[in-house]
């Protein structure tokens, strides 16, 4: 049972450090890896990396959703159109019976 209640504190230490790291990673400021604890030039170059590399991946987010929504209206004007022509068939067949009487 101790060792258990042993390997349930190393990994609740281990999140917590991973939990403090994170939240204490600023912009060229410390927690963030070797580079980022000892701050000054390096650390500034690296948050900035980061920025650009997550600025980057969102805008490759938004291009995939925007793109997605406009195959979407594409497939929904098509419906349209393939809607509206059910719509003037049964017109046409309504009208056909009435001419028939």
């Amino acid at each position: 049972m101790s060792k258990i209640k042993a390997n349930c504190t190393g990994l609740m230490t281990h999140s917590w450090r991973f939990l403090w790291n994170t939240y204490s990673a600023g912009k060229g400021g410390g927690g963030g890896g070797a580079i980022r604890e000892a701050g000054g030039a390096f650390g500034k170059k690296q948050a900035a990396e980061e920025e650009r590399y997550f600025r980057e991946k969102e805008r490759e987010q938004l291009a995939a959703l925007r793109k997605h929504h406009e195959e979407e209206i594409d497939h929904h004007r098509k419906e349209i159109e393939r809607l509206q022509k059910e719509i003037e068939r049964h017109k046409h067949k309504i009208k056909k019976l009435k001419d028939d009487d």
